[in-house]
């Protein structure tokens, strides 16, 4: 598989990670890089990278780092809640598109298309995400409309 490639489509970065963060929290559990990676079931390179910042982790792979560090993972994502996006929230949740789009019973692709603002966010769509990521509709349709008013080019 490519580098920076996943079943087929590019990967964005991560969004609000925080590698010092992550070194901070690792040590100060006095953990190894070997260590944490055998309690998150990543490998050590990977680690590592992310460390360095030669790489960013998948949410996926993220989550279990956070669950091995036993934080919320948004002591490793962070992003002012009044500054979230709907990608955002889904990442807060340890969730990745196709997850999150399975619990909500939306397609991946309309998923993409609401993280990024592309497409109407119709109310019962918005209450079912709510309940999927455990927020509130108000706050699904608030980073909603961030993602949808932000300004040309700027990252989701």
């Amino acid at each position: 598989m490519a580098r920076g490639k996943v079943s087929g489509m590019t990967r964005r970065p991560l969004r609000g990670f925080d590698r010092e963060r992550l070194i901070d929290l690792r040590t100060e559990k006095g953990y190894t890089r070997g260590d944490l990676a055998r309690f998150a079931e990543v490998s050590v390179a990977a680690v590592r990278a992310w460390e360095s910042g030669q790489a960013t982790p998948q949410v996926d792979r993220l989550a279990r780092v956070a669950a091995a560090l036993d934080v919320p993972m948004s002591e490793l994502v962070r992003i002012s809640p009044h500054d979230r996006y709907l990608g955002d929230l889904r990442v807060q949740a340890g969730l990745t598109q196709p997850q999150l789009a399975l619990q909500a019973g939306i397609s991946t692709a309309s998923l993409s298309s609401l993280e990024l603002g592309e497409t109407s966010l119709r109310e019962p769509v918005a209450e079912r995400l709510a309940r999927a990521l455990g927020v509130d509709t108000a706050e699904v349709r608030a980073a909603y409309e961030r993602a949808r008013t932000r300004p040309p080019g700027a990252p989701v």
